[in-house]
């Protein structure tokens, strides 16, 4: 059955790569790409004004059908006080209260017109976002949580297919035992093991050899340089991710999960959970987890706050066309090391 056609799009959850396929989607129904990319604004919801929506939504589209516009975080705006940190109270406009605002947002983002399709994208929110409750009657609303057992497997066996390989039943389980629900390195992983595998199916023993998490590794060995203050090998490996064919939007998005994953193992070790459960809640492997949890103890919740909120800047200078991707992961790479010395 064919999907009801929306003008507003919510897509949250902890699922990133799940959440970046589902906006490809939309933008493929959107007709040609160059076109599309003249019509398409994004967004950084911590700091957008009420105006500045009604100027993207309402603006009529050049040479095409429609506009394309997303917004990054507003959802996350309108979480209950207790779930947001002092960095984002801050980012309130000064002129409106919390309620006005909410309800102000609300109307324009009903008010879609035809002429533009409207998608918001946030991480995990609550039931009780009192503007997702206000948007949902006319949005097409999905939440992607993190793939976990019999789902996880059934993912990995289809992209196994979709690459144009097969996997038995023990070198599956095996690749999602070592990987875990991260579906970026998952991607990664099973793309390499059909290109060594060739045309026999994958075995138990490929997935032993090739996933080293080789990646993710360079993530660990990224942050953990970062946390020293050695520039050097942070650049060093900066490079080597960049050369082995990483663009360095992969980077940041691994570098921005392997930062949440931070902060939400710091939260659940920090109110008295197990290392059983907290590696339940944060849906890793072995080598991952226990990577996760050394560094975590390293970092203090305030840097790890300030760690992200650099990100959110320099992802919003790549979307903004300040600086070209690598200049700007480069800087902020540097940035960062220097805050460590």
């Amino acid at each position: 059955m064919a999907r009801e056609f929306y003008l507003i799009h919510v897509f949250y959850g902890a699922d990133d790569f799940s959440i970046h396929e589902a906006l490809d989607e939309i933008k493929k129904g959107l007709g040609d790409a160059s076109m599309l990319s003249a019509n398409t604004t994004r967004l950084e919801g911590a700091k957008l004004r009420t105006e500045e929506l009604e100027c993207a939504v309402q603006s009529v589209p050049f040479f095409g059908e429609k506009r394309l516009v997303i917004i990054d975080g507003l959802l996350g705006r309108f979480e209950p006080k207790e779930k947001r940190g002092a960095a984002k109270k801050a980012a309130r406009p000064p002129k409106e209260s919390e309620a006005e605002l909410h309800k102000t947002f609300a109307s324009l983002i009903n008010a879609t017109p035809e002429s533009s399709i409207l998608v918001l994208l946030n991480g995990e929110i609550g039931k009780s976002n009192v503007l997702l409750k206000e948007i949902s009657p006319k949005a097409d609303i999905r939440l992607f949580a993190p793939l976990k057992g019999m789902q996880l497997e059934s993912w990995a066996k289809k992209r196994v297919s979709q690459a144009g390989g097969t996997i038995s039943e023990d070198a599956l389980k095996n690749l999602v035992r070592l990987v875990g629900s991260d579906l970026w390195v998952m991607k990664g992983e099973i793309e390499k093991l059909v290109l060594y595998a060739g045309e026999r199916s994958i075995e138990a023993e490929d997935v032993k050899k090739l996933v080293g998490l080789s990646r993710e590794a360079s993530i660990f060995t990224l942050v953990d340089a970062i946390v020293d203050g050695r520039l050097g090998l942070a650049n060093q490996t900066m490079n080597e991710m960049l050369e082995s064919g990483a663009a360095p939007s992969y980077v940041l998005v691994m570098l921005a999960r392997q930062l949440r994953l931070l902060v939400r193992a710091k939260e659940l070790k920090n109110s008295g959970q197990s290392e059983s459960a907290i590696q339940g809640a944060l849906g890793l492997g072995e080598f991952p987890f226990r990577k996760t949890l050394e560094q975590a103890s390293r970092y203090t919740m305030s840097r790890l706050k300030d760690f992200y909120h650099r990100l959110l800047d320099t992802d919003l200078a790549i979307k903004t066309g300040k600086y070209d991707d690598e200049l700007a992961l480069t800087i902020l790479v540097s940035e960062l090391c220097s805050q460590n010395k």
